[in-house]
């Protein structure tokens, strides 16, 4: 087996990539090494003729983690993995984008690419490699491919960049994002900030590009070596007969339909001039128009239609680039009519609805306590989350029919994208110990959905009550390149974004970026383009953030009436036993009797939620019965459980029970406790007297309620205190015998 191997040191760990000997049936396979973090990625396409009129490009990426990567268990009963992780589908996405735009147009056979952990270093981030590795792999396979690209992550913290900095979940960043880039431009960006600055976003993109020159410089070492063939194209001749002649039948259509606003029947006339135009080409083929194979319907009608996206792709651009306008009317930076509908779920925690255009979603807000926290056990992360953003995209959403299915990787990356926007700029567990989930809807889609997620979610926490900090929202910009000259586009429509050549979507608050992310369609997008969008995008968000202001300035005072009531209280951490009882008896029987949820952890933290105040009421004083301990001169009210001789003994707390003697029963003499108590009597007693182990005894008596116990206890002890040490008697005493011999 003949393994070839590069080597570098990268950010202070080696980093090696090695071909040949493994997985060799694959077109590609490289095995790479990062520190202890082991990844194989192989890439395979088929082979043979594609389909003539194939309009996409079946390309699929895939990111697995092999749980025995970091010596752990599979969850479930199963003990394998299964289907992949939301993580795991997210970061394919994350593969997946920068390398898609780099296969030639012509490619169109299916291609796979699939990176495997199969050792994971914490200190050695496997997912950002992944990208790198990706790429590494196409470049040495026969799949054409225009690459290399590379990725890392880059955060800021104190003032300085790291680049791929060790896996820390309490690590807080000024700043935390992947990007992609080839030798010259930036071909991908998806990250979050702490408000960060257009500025210190551009250093940072500046920084992490230069950081991944090396990755690159590996990637050509490795194709000089293995030296592979790649696959060519096979020219096929252009019906350029065909082609003029559904030009010159549609281009005045398409003048039309382009000054067509809504989106819905602006379709509907694209597709009646599309059919319309196919028939034609039809018609014009069976009278012998010279196209070429006229014998075949099918293909003439497939090319027809390939030809007729070709045109009006050219007209729109065109309509921007040459007249300044865009289908709608607007010029190059106007957001589209904003409008704001609030508290539209009258049973729901929070709701709102946020239209921009033809753009809507409905954001949810629900609020509950730990036990509704997501619990994560994934290879490369354990632990719990509060704060979780759910994108749902239905068929009915753009007037499609389709089925009802789980979310697939575009909703999941859009949510993502949301959540990250939002989750800066939510309170800290400490100053809101609520879980929180935002639910977003979209009811119509034409053009960046999950920005409008931002918006609704922002407002939903508002209308719930949420102390959320400040109005976060989010814009998506698009591009239009024609030769050397650049065109941005705010708040793009779904055709810009489909025929145009950048999606950039930028979010944030107005004092700074929150989330970013940027795909293009094109090799490379320079930096000082990436930097007038930012620009761009900031003037469009400062208009959104201005029309959500309009609509609520803040969050409201006080919770929505609907939500959970919330009660935080501490323990002394020996006091836990008490709570929970034996088998759980304690606070089962509080929650049973009350319904209120309570959860207690390890260092006496208690977190107690109730439908109501008045259940959080009895809840609190249940547990408070629980654990509070017995005050000297503190009156209690309790039932009497127990009678003796000598006197009865009173619950003054669940659980918690004091001898009230005969003689402290009355101010009269008392021969029997049973002419004054009975079982199940329930009384006001005093404590007058702590003793050690936690024993105490309670007075009846109306004299001692008016005595003030701790006064006397303070004054007790200052008395003996002030005595001389030969006057205390009894030890003393003792203390002055001679002593033994």
């Amino acid at each position: 087996m003949n393994q070839i191997k590069e080597t570098i040191n990268f950010e202070g760990k080696e980093l090696s990539f090695s071909t040949g000997r493994y997985a060799r049936q694959a077109d590609g396979a490289v095995w790479c090494s990062y520190g202890g973090t082991v990844l194989m990625t192989t890439a395979v396409a088929s082979k043979g003729d594609v389909p003539e009129g194939l309009d996409f490009f079946p390309l699929t990426v895939d990111y697995i983690e092999k749980f025995y990567a970091a010596g752990k268990y599979p969850g479930g009963f199963l003990k394998r993995e299964s289907q992949p992780s939301i993580g795991e589908k997210l970061n394919a996405r994350l593969i997946d984008r920068p390398l898609r735009p780099l296969f030639p147009s012509w490619f169109k056979n299916e291609t796979q690419v699939l990176s495997t952990l199969l050792s994971y270093d914490p200190d050695c981030n496997p997912k950002v490699m992944a990208v790198t590795c990706a790429s590494t792999v196409l470049m040495l396979s026969d799949i054409p491919f225009e690459g290399p690209v590379a990725a890392c992550n880059i955060v800021k913290k104190d003032g300085e960049f790291i680049v791929n900095p060790p896996a820390d979940p309490e690590a807080k960043y000024k700043l935390d994002i992947t990007m992609a880039g080839n030798r010259d431009s930036i071909v991908m960006v998806e990250g979050e900030a702490l408000e960060a600055t257009e500025e210190e976003i551009m250093e940072a993109l500046i920084a992490a590009h230069k950081a991944i020159q090396p990755l690159l410089d590996i990637q050509i070492a490795l194709v000089e070596k293995v030296k592979p063939v790649k696959r060519t194209e096979v020219v096929k001749v252009a019906d350029e007969k065909l082609k003029s002649f559904i030009f010159e039948n549609a281009k005045d259509e398409i003048e039309k339909a382009l000054q067509i606003a809504e989106k819905l029947p602006r379709y509907k006339f694209v597709k009646e001039v599309k059919d319309k135009v196919v028939k034609l080409a039809l018609e014009a083929a069976a009278n012998g128009a010279g196209f070429e194979k006229e014998e075949d319907r099918s293909l003439i009608e497939k090319r027809a239609k390939g030809f007729f996206e070709d045109v009006f792709k050219t007209r729109m651009r065109n309509f921007i680039t040459k007249d300044g306008k865009r289908i709608d009317g607007r010029d190059l930076t106007t957001v589209r009519p904003i409008t704001i509908d609030l508290a539209v779920l009258p049973k729901v925690h929070g709701s709102a609805i946020f239209t921009r255009g033809e753009t809507q979603s409905l954001g949810t807000v629900t609020l509950g306590i730990g036990h509704d926290e997501q619990r994560v056990d994934t290879v490369t992360e354990t632990g719990s989350r509060n704060f979780m953003l759910h994108y749902n995209f239905p068929s009915f959403s753009v007037g499609e029919v389709g089925r009802m299915r789980p979310p697939g990787r575009r909703e999941l990356g859009h949510g993502n994208l949301a959540e990250r926007a939002l989750k800066p700029v939510l309170p800290s567990r400490e100053e809101f110990p609520y879980t929180v989930r935002i639910v977003s809807e979209i009811f119509e889609s034409n053009g960046s959905s999950s920005q409008a997620t931002i918006c609704s979610g922002t407002l939903a926490l508002m209308d719930a009550g949420v102390p959320f900090k400040k109005h976060v929202a989010g814009i998506a910009m698009g591009l239009i390149k024609e030769e050397e000259d650049f065109f941005i586009l705010s708040d793009i429509l779904g055709d810009e974004d489909h025929l145009g050549d950048m999606d950039f979507k930028v979010a944030g608050t107005k004092d700074g970026i929150t989330a970013i992310q940027m795909d293009i369609k094109i090799n490379g997008l320079p930096k000082e383009v990436l930097e007038r969008a930012m620009l761009q995008a900031k003037v469009g968000r400062m208009h959104i953030i201005g029309e959500m202001e309009k609509a609520i300035g803040a969050p409201r005072v006080e919770l929505n009436v609907n939500a959970p009531k919330l009660h935080m209280m501490t323990i002394e951490t020996d006091k836990i036993r008490d709570l929970i009882g034996t088998g759980g008896k304690n606070i089962r029987s509080i929650v049973e009797k009350t319904g209120a949820d309570i959860e207690v952890e390890q260092d006496g933290n208690v977190k107690i939620a109730a439908d109501n105040q008045e259940i959080l009421d009895e809840a609190i004083k249940m547990v408070k019965g629980f654990t509070d301990s017995v005050e000297l001169g503190k009156i209690y009210e309790g039932p009497v459980n127990r009678i003796e001789e000598y006197g009865a003994f009173v619950e003054v707390m669940p659980g918690t029970t004091g001898l009230l003697h005969i003689s402290k029963i009355s101010e009269e003499r008392v021969e029997d406790v049973n002419d004054y108590l009975k079982i199940g009597d329930v009384i006001k007693v005093i404590v007058t007297e702590l003793e050690f182990g936690g024993k105490f005894k309670l007075s009846l008596k109306p004299s001692d309620f008016e005595k003030d116990w701790v006064k006397e206890a303070a004054e007790r002890k200052k008395e003996r205190n002030s005595r001389p040490r030969n006057d205390r008697g009894g030890r003393n005493d003792r203390d002055r015998r001679p002593p033994r011999h």
